[in-house]
């Protein structure tokens, strides 16, 4: 019988992960021609494809309160997310927010493997269960597509490929545009597309090269971002283990592979007919029966194409399927081991910290500050004046006609020039403002006090600050 020893005798002298399954010795890409798959994953896939797609062109068009649920503008260092906006004061919440990231990859990739790949991420996505759907459509399934690439450039050849990079292009350009959407915001879109060149040119230059690097990504790089550009493939050795889940090939079912011939016996050869099937649909190319693969994106083409040939010779499904290496070669169940409960642990304490951080964040920030060089001024003879600088963030959706209020001594507050500071919605208001206090009231030379930041009788903030004043020996 074949035994594991075997196994890992064979695929090591095959030496696949010496070199891509996509180049070949002569470090020439091999354009992969994957072959349409169908079955039940697959199925389930463009159903959630279709959820997917939909959240995507459909988010930047909801708004709360006026305000676009999400919004990532970079250059403005100004988001929102969930209707609530941050500013360049709340980054830490977003580092915080990327560690917590970091942690749940981490887990989620030591049980799971790489299901984020195969299931959620948009390149897996877009290319797979939308660009690739339409070159079948126009070009055909691998094998016609083979045969047009070895064909001499005919009319019916120049027609085909250039509508295919045609609609490729264009599917890519408004891809661009709601990528945009999410810097800028849909409203701002709206004024790039509907007015005047020359007042929008760098958000039009901004939408020429987002659709560029789209449609070479999903025309041309393909599968080589997966394998050569994304890191998460290359960090999924060190993060999984004999115990992750993933899409994998029961070698101790399969092997030895070959096709019973008329009157041989049966049980010599393993369930595998080496049929090629799961090779022939697999989008980047790889042979799943040689073993976990950084190429994998865990997509289960190959697993729906070893059913169906399951099907076919009548002999139980799950050949190839979702499995751990200790399931495969030792019968084991998934675990769930000290190094994913360390992890999770690790993850409880950051979200929780996270949460509590969103849930005390306040939408509108004050800061009080000593007028720089000066110390203090003597009004008359029995009381002392500081002077102080106001800067409030307003994080709301209205405006705030901002006053100052002593909140715990006896004194007075007098604003510079106006009787309010007006903050608008999603902006900034300074103002300066003189306190005074009693001399009678003041026992040391710096005393703290307590103020009140007001959106008329409301109390939105309160801060602290020192007050300075001259002490009697």
């Amino acid at each position: 019988m074949f035994s594991e020893f075997d196994h890992i005798n064979e695929i090591a002298t095959e030496g696949f992960r010496d070199k891509m399954a996509t180049v070949d010795e002569r470090g020439k890409r091999k354009w992969v021609y994957a072959q349409k798959p169908k079955g039940k994953f697959y199925n389930i896939k463009t159903f959630l494809s279709i959820f997917y797609f939909t959240v995507f062109f459909g988010l930047p068009f909801i708004s709360i309160d006026g305000r676009p649920l999400f919004l990532f503008n970079v250059p403005k260092a100004h988001f929102i997310i969930f209707g609530k906006i941050f500013w360049p004061q709340d980054f830490f919440i977003f580092g915080l927010t990327m560690v917590t990231f970091v942690f749940f990859i981490i887990l989620f990739t030591a049980a799971f493997g790489r299901l984020f790949c195969g299931w959620a991420c948009p390149q897996t996505n877009f290319m797979e269960l939308m660009f690739r759907k339409v070159e079948y459509l126009i070009l055909g399934d691998a094998a016609a597509q083979r045969k047009l690439k070895n064909d001499p450039w005919n009319t019916n050849k120049i027609i085909k490929v250039c509508f295919k990079h045609f609609v490729f292009f264009m599917m890519a350009f408004v891809i661009s545009n709601f990528f945009l959407a999410y810097i800028i915001g849909v409203k701002e879109l709206e004024k790039i597309i509907t007015e005047p060149i020359s007042q929008h040119v760098g958000g039009l230059t901004a939408i020429v090269i987002f659709s560029y690097v789209f449609y070479a990504v999903y025309a041309y790089f393909r599968e080589q971002v997966c394998i050569v550009i994304c890191p998460y493939g290359r960090l999924q050795s060190v993060l999984m283990d004999k115990n992750s889940m993933i899409v994998a090939y029961d070698y101790k079912r399969g092997e030895p592979r070959g096709h019973v011939k008329k009157g041989e016996d049966e049980t010599k050869l393993g369930d595998c007919i080496d049929c090629f099937q799961c090779v022939r649909v697999c989008p980047t190319g790889i042979d799943i029966r040689n073993g976990v693969q950084m190429e994998c994106v865990g997509c289960t083409a190959c697993i729906d194409a070893c059913n169906g040939i399951m099907d076919k010779i009548g002999r139980p499904r799950g050949l190839v399927r979702y499995a751990s290496e200790n399931s495969i070669a030792n019968g084991e169940s998934l675990h769930y081991t000290r190094r994913m409960k360390f992890y999770t642990a690790l993850c409880a304490v950051v979200l929780s910290l996270l949460s509590m951080l969103l849930i005390t964040r306040k939408d509108i920030d004050a800061t009080v500050m000593r007028a720089p060089g000066m110390l203090f001024q003597e009004k008359g003879t029995d009381s002392v004046q500081n002077l102080y600088n106001v800067k409030v963030i307003n994080k709301t959706t209205r405006e705030i006609p901002m006053t100052v209020k002593l909140e715990d001594n006896d004194g007075s507050i007098m604003l510079i020039g106006k009787p309010y500071v007006k903050v608008e919605n999603e902006g900034q208001g300074w103002g300066e403002f003189f306190i005074t206090l009693a001399k009678k009231n003041i026992h040391k030379r710096s005393t703290i006090i307590k103020l009140g930041i007001y959106n008329g009788n409301q109390k939105i903030s309160v801060v602290t600050t020192k007050f300075l004043a001259p002490v009697s020996e």
